[in-house]
């Protein structure tokens, strides 16, 4: 089992008032899953997505990564963990304005350590993977939305992490390109790759091979 969750609860003080985002979810992914967590706003599902990506900490219960046990870890194995077995992609892309496509890719590869010379050959195969390799050098002022989530995928798949977590991967996309985007995830999973989406869309859901629907901070049986 890739990632597992016991009973974890996550919980946020705003002056006076205690707001429960989750409230004891147990899940469990296996490596090459597909998995989307759906569910209306409010739900918790992007919470867990923070907690299974080690951006954040539960409040109580436990959580496993490959038979680690995350809630122990110190602060310096967690940075690892998020930098070389976790990839992130997000709604809003997250790109450096003033870097080229290629060079936004190796940025998780400069903090990973690797070298210069493995760093240009790797981002641009993961540029070529989400089929951008003409567009290595553009800035992101000079791509499409579209492709500037691939530049975003590719960038996530950099360290060749065991897990890709997607945030709303298709919200600030038309649905034309988003499309592309979820056909793109597809081929990734059909790879290998375990492929973890957030979403409220049940057409974003409907890709993936199992749906965990979220309600109210908790799991919907």
């Amino acid at each position: 089992m890739l990632i597992r969750t016991e009973d974890v609860t996550k919980a946020y003080r705003t002056g006076k008032l205690e707001v429960h985002a989750l409230n004891g979810v147990s899940v469990e992914i296996e490596q090459g899953e597909y998995v989307a967590l759906m569910g209306p706003s409010g739900s918790g599902k992007s919470t867990l997505m923070h907690l299974l990506g080690c951006l954040d900490a539960p409040t109580s219960g436990r959580y496993w990564f490959d038979a680690k046990d995350v809630t122990t870890l110190p602060d310096e194995e967690l940075a690892r963990l998020r930098n070389r077995e976790i990839g992130f992609v997000f709604q809003s892309f997250n790109l450096l304005a003033r870097l080229s496509a290629q060079a936004n890719v190796q940025l998780p590869m400069i903090y990973a350590g690797v070298p210069p010379r493995e760093r240009r050959a790797r981002s641009a195969e993961m540029l070529e993977l989400v089929g951008l390799n003409d567009r290595m050098r553009h800035k992101p002022s000079e791509l499409s939305g579209g492709e500037m989530q691939r530049v975003a995928i590719a960038r996530a798949l950099g360290n060749r992490p065991r897990v890709l977590l997607a945030d709303e991967p298709t919200g600030n996309l038309d649905s034309r390109t988003g499309q592309d985007i979820m056909r793109l995830f597809d081929t990734l999973a059909q790879k290998g790759n375990t492929v973890i989406l957030v979403t409220h869309d049940q057409s974003v859901a409907g890709h993936a091979r199992r749906i965990i629907r979220m309600v109210d901070g908790r799991i919907e049986n």
